[in-house]
């Protein structure tokens, strides 16, 4: 057996092991956690799904932004197909599928496997340093296991990772990676107003998906100040989900994205309602990811922008 191969079974083991174990707790805590998700009402869960909903579609246009700059303007339709069909390849165990999914619908589009690719790991790599800055202030939380800030030590952090955005850093250190693994270097360097515009746009997707959280929290714990719900849902959220966007071998960070988000939710309420927030969560970000996909695959395929349906 092949290393490549041996890895893909790891891979394929380890996520069938954490489903597994994300069901058996599920299964365990189901009664109690059934009649916390009966107490939000359904305006309360539709309000959170469109905040949910709007999370993929900022994501969107911040990975358009980077395609721009590196030479390629698709129109709507076709960047909605290539960006979101292309997203559902996270929920395969391994790291790179998405970007390999999104590199070959863009070919079919004429936009450079090469580029589209590099694109799709520059995202990835914005993404988890916005969701990091994001979510540095919930780090106190998740060490102290507490509700409150008591220290703005989380401030230098912060500052590191709004460091590593500067573009003559950043260009830096994309180049650099490229070198060592060989690879030829971007056309051109990224830009200032690319990268701060992705960056606002990535920033938007947290802070967005952080709301849907804080809808669903202050739904199960209505009692807990708004303060504190605020730090721990948004930044909390963003922090979860950047640790979890770390873990490769998990697909799309089930289980760990799901278990950090549940310790800092329980600082603050019974561990049911942070669970049935979780679980909700996750169900949303299922549901949007897939119906975003659906949406820009026909929206492309109607007006012709992926070949014939043969």
């Amino acid at each position: 057996m092949t290393r490549k191969r041996l890895l893909d079974v790891v891979r394929i083991v380890v996520a069938v092991l954490v489903l597994l174990a994300v069901v058996i707790a599920v299964w365990r805590n189901w009664s109690e956690v059934s009649a916390h998700l009966r107490e939000v009402p359904a305006a309360t869960l539709a309000g959170a799904f469109v905040l949910a909903l709007l999370a993929p579609i900022f994501s969107l246009l911040g990975w358009r932004v980077l395609l721009n700059d590196l030479g390629t303007r698709l129109p709507i339709p076709a960047g909605a197909s290539v960006f979101f069909v292309g997203q559902l390849g996270k929920y395969l165990p391994g790291s790179v599928w998405s970007v390999m999914a999104q590199a070959d619908l863009g070919s079919r589009l004429g936009v450079p496997r090469r580029r589209m690719g590099i694109v799709g790991l520059l995202s990835i790599l914005l993404s988890v340093l916005t969701g990091a800055i994001v979510g540095v202030p919930a780090l106190p939380l998740l060490l102290a296991r507490s509700g409150e800030v008591r220290s703005l030590w989380w401030f230098a952090p912060a500052l590191v990772l709004l460091l590593l955005l500067w573009p003559r850093l950043l260009n830096w250190g994309i180049a650099l990676v490229l070198r060592l693994l060989r690879r030829e270097p971007l056309e051109h360097s990224l830009t200032a107003p690319a990268i701060a515009l992705t960056s606002l746009w990535f920033v938007l997707a947290w802070l967005s998906a952080g709301l849907s959280i804080l809808v669903l929290a202050h739904a199960m714990s209505p009692d807990t100040p708004v303060r504190d719900l605020l730090v721990t849902s948004i930044c909390g959220f963003a922090l979860a989900s950047a640790i979890g966007m770390f873990s490769v071998i998990v697909p799309a960070g089930v289980g760990v994205r799901d278990g950090v988000l549940a310790v800092l939710l329980g600082a603050l309420m019974p561990f049911p309602a942070a669970f049935a927030i979780v679980v909700i969560s996750r169900f949303f970000t299922v549901v949007t990811d897939v119906v975003v996909a659906a949406v820009g695959w026909t929206w492309a395929r109607s007006h012709h922008l992926l070949g014939s349906r043969s």
